[in-house]
């Protein structure tokens, strides 16, 4: 077996079939998607990628695999699969996973296209070691008996960005014990579980993801980097030749060379960001303002723009999804009963409530409008006054 040296995990062993898939052009690419996007703007030494983590991804899947009862075949698709989990992803990761969702209906980890794209690389190494790409597919997607390891509740994709973020960021907040984890994981009914005695275990990695959400993921200057590169994105797409398959086929640093004739792109490069009018809380949003479509933040835009009397596309609406966490959906053995965490832990419910006192609807502009556009904003979305 090949070994590479891990700044996390030390050696990761690939086998033939993870030796092969790695030299493919399109695991390659991953060395210019940097896993933290637009958190680098703030947390300078973020600069990892999604190739290492991706890496460690397959060796957690791995190890869990010696802990589980699975036949030799099944394994060998599960590590195919947790290997190539993030192959899908575009330019800045999920900073540009809702354009290319509402241009071709498909999320990240549907990778069925690429297995079978013009050029065929990771088909071909699939099947020259006799494994299915369209089971190897489906695994990433989550599903099968053991789609759960590599996207679900319990996933190790999970286990591996938390603590790789934490390490790179320097913000401890992400540390796990996952070689707790991905030993303590069975499969009761078909399920992953984690056996008795464990839901401490489950616990921190619930609290690490609720930290980290706080702290580095939903970071501000984050949020509004991500928001702007999403405007440069939609006008470069409508504005170019560039077809969708082309853009989501990109690399970070191909994406902000075609986004610099653009002033949000510039911006985004130069961190000349704008900043925030509106930082509202859940309470202080109508019920309806949660679910309206990107067509209508849109609209709202242009109206407070208007309301403002500044200039259109310099106002940026940003409303997240509703406060969610899959993790409390994870399954633990108590007493000899499987549970879900969120009915065996107290501590779930305080951790679902910080999670909602965190959430905020952001309104973004040039430092030099927040005034005018923070009461436009208020206003046009019907927010109560603070």
């Amino acid at each position: 077996m090949n070994a590479v040296k891990d700044s996390v995990h030390d050696y990761i062993r690939l086998d033939p079939v993870a030796a092969d898939l790695v030299d493919t052009p399109t695991f390659q690419r991953l060395r210019h998607i940097k896993q933290l996007s637009t958190v680098r703007l703030v947390f300078p030494s973020a600069s990892h990628t999604r190739f290492e983590h991706s890496l460690g991804v397959y060796h957690l899947a791995s190890t869990a695999l010696e802990h589980l009862t699975v036949d030799e075949e099944t394994a060998r698709h599960v590590r195919a699969a947790a290997l190539l989990h993030d192959v899908g992803h575009g330019p800045y990761g999920h900073q540009t996973e809702d354009l290319i969702r509402r241009r071709t209906g498909t999320d990240h980890d549907e990778i069925g296209w690429i297995l079978t794209d013009s050029d065929r690389h990771v088909c071909q190494v699939l099947e020259s070691h006799g494994l299915d790409p369209e089971r190897v597919a489906e695994l990433v997607e989550g599903n099968g008996r053991l789609g759960s390891l590599v996207a679900g509740e319990l996933d190790v994709d999970r286990m591996d960005y938390l603590v790789r973020d934490a390490h790179h960021t320097g913000a401890p907040y992400g540390t796990i014990d996952h070689g707790r984890l991905v030993r303590e994981l069975r499969l009761e009914e078909d399920s992953l579980t984690l056996a008795e005695g464990n839901v401490p275990t489950a616990e921190s990695l619930l609290l690490a993801r609720s930290l980290m959400n706080a702290i580095v993921y939903r970071h501000h200057v984050s949020r509004i980097a991500g928001a702007m590169l999403d405007r440069a994105c939609e006008h470069y797409i409508k504005t170019s030749d560039t077809t969708v398959k082309e853009f989501r086929r990109m690399a970070d640093h191909d994406l902000l060379v075609e986004l610099q004739p653009l002033d949000l792109g510039k911006r985004v490069e130069q961190r000349n960001l704008y900043k925030r009018a509106i930082w509202a809380g859940l309470d202080s949003v109508p019920s309806g303002i949660l679910d309206v479509s990107y067509e209508a933040e849109r609209e709202a835009e242009r109206e407070i723009a208007e309301a403002a009397g500044v200039a259109p596309r310099t106002v940026i609406v940003d409303i997240p999804d509703r406060p969610r966490m899959k993790e409390l959906g994870t399954n633990v053995v108590v007493d000899g009963m499987v549970q879900r965490l969120e009915d065996a832990s107290e501590l779930a419910s305080s951790i679902r409530a910080a999670e909602r006192a965190r959430w905020r609807l952001g309104v973004y502009c040039p430092e030099a409008k927040t005034d005018a556009v923070g009461a436009a904003a208020t206003e046009v979305l019907g927010l109560a006054s603070s």
